[in-house]
């Protein structure tokens, strides 16, 4: 259902999650649902329908991220996150920029490995049932005596030639037991099962220079693969046994080979790569000069095949690029969109300016929001038996000192309220549940906030060092 969302109706989902910012929220709306269309077209114009990618300029803190982040939960979809400024550090300079679809296909694999792992769980968890019965009650070759209670006499010494009703007997109290497995009066007992050790991690010494990451990635798997396959017993409850053995069958009943091709196409036609603080790869004001202007425009160029549409080898296939949705984003305050390479600019065309956040969107963000902070400090307190409630014009308050401070030291935008909010109710998390027990109701009151926080605006000083 998620990924036939109307346009408006994605915006409505993300309205649950993000205050403001409609401008980008349509925008973002509108790239998803073009994919559902794309699919949906003719088959020859499929190909030639490449995804509009996305330009967001903004300070930090005002929700590109988490616009971007929650686009990829709302389709489902493969999402990786990258900082266009870790290509420049010393002695990378743009080297490996094609690692970002190599992380979008591992995590693609992953999800569809999880999926398909979910679908034969009823399978598996049979499989696992048998097992432990096995290690419960031993194959009739080997009775298990008096430990099964039906009647077995002797520890099994001179009874290799077991008569009929012997292995009959075995089978009932195998069922007997196979009822007591699914009833769950077993889970306690302790059993010694086989479990399957990781493959040796093989390292490489003097890898050839002219060897990418993908084609090192393949050859240390291959030769994992090649290791005689080892597995170890542990003595462990039915409880965990369960728990311990449920993948590892899970994972013999499904085609990784599958898994691989059906990830590859998730990755090449759901996948969505964010790269943040791409205006610290903008050359700022166009300079020409050398020195770390280079290595930046270096950095784009190397950005501008993956944008553009190329086919990347990764372990689990060829990836190609052409429709994974790349959305960047960046504050570019010193730099301008402008700085960066004309090819570059032309690959992301949807360009969109993300608003600063005032006192009304901080006040917002404080109550709205599924996830809003005071939310999630309710909750934690909740688990504490303690009631939190807070009063509006609290919240109006703390909203007010988030812009203040925001305005007189560094702006920060919703990350602010953070450190407003873990100043506000410090003391108070402190003191639950020793001076503060369960069942206790705190109220966040206006005046409560200006005795806690009045000195963080008053006092410069201090504010420099809030967060």
């Amino acid at each position: 259902m998620q990924n036939f969302l109307t346009p408006a109706q994605i915006v409505a989902e993300l309205d649950k999650y993000i205050i403001g910012q409609h401008e980008a929220k349509r925008h973002v709306a509108i790239a998803l649902r073009n994919r559902w269309r794309r699919l949906h077209a003719p088959a020859d114009m499929q190909a030639e329908i490449v995804p509009n990618n996305i330009l967001m300029i903004g300070a930090t803190g005002v929700g590109k991220t988490e616009i971007a982040r929650r686009l990829a939960h709302l389709a489902d979809a493969p999402f990786v996150k990258v900082e266009a400024s870790k290509f420049t550090e010393v002695g990378y300079v743009g080297r490996d920029v094609e690692s970002m679809v190599r992380d979008l296909a591992e995590q693609s694999f992953n999800r569809v490995k999880a999926r398909r792992q979910e679908a034969v769980k009823a399978q598996a968890a049979e499989a696992v049932e048998e097992l432990i019965l096995d290690a419960l009650i031993p194959a009739v070759s080997r009775p298990a005596g008096a430990k099964t209670g039906v009647g077995f006499g002797g520890s099994g010494a001179g009874e290799d030639d077991l008569p009929q009703s012997d292995a009959e007997l075995n089978e009932r109290t195998r069922e007997r037991f196979r009822q007591k497995i699914k009833n769950g009066e077993l889970e306690d007992r302790r059993i010694d099962i086989q479990i399957a050790q990781a493959a040796p991690s093989v390292g490489l010494m003097g890898a050839p220079p002219g060897m990418d990451e993908s084609t090192l990635s393949g050859l240390q798997d291959m030769l994992g693969n090649m290791m005689p396959k080892k597995t170890r017993k542990r003595k462990v409850t039915v409880a965990e046994a369960r728990k311990l053995l449920l993948d590892e069958e899970a994972a013999k009943l499904i085609d990784l080979d599958e898994v691989k091709e059906e990830a590859v196409r998730q990755a090449e036609n759901a996948g969505i790569i964010f790269i943040d603080e791409i205006d610290k790869v903008a050359s700022s004001g166009g300079s020409k000069s050398s020195g770390p202007d280079v290595s930046r425009q270096g950095v784009q160029r190397d950005l501008l095949p993956i944008v553009e549409g190329s086919a990347v080898s990764t372990k689990y296939g060829t990836v190609n690029t052409d429709h994974i949705l790349f959305i960047a984003a960046g504050a570019f305050h010193v730099s301008k969109p402008s700085d960066l390479i004309p090819e570059l600019q032309g690959r992301f065309p949807i360009r969109v300016e993300l608003q600063s956040l005032t006192k009304e969107d901080f006040f917002r963000i404080l109550k709205d929001p599924k996830n809003a902070l005071t939310k999630q400090y309710e909750a934690l307190l909740k688990a504490e038996e303690v009631e939190l409630t807070f009063e509006d014009a609290a919240l109006e308050r703390v909203a007010e000192i988030a812009s203040e401070v925001n305005a007189e030291v560094e702006n920060i935008g919703a990350r602010r309220l953070h450190t407003v909010m873990s100043r506000l109710l410090n003391d108070i998390l402190y003191d639950v549940p020793d001076k503060i027990g369960a069942h206790a109701r705190v109220l966040i009151t206006a005046g409560l906030v200006d005795e806690r926080l009045a000195s963080m605006v008053k006092n410069r000083d201090l504010s420099q060092y809030i967060l």
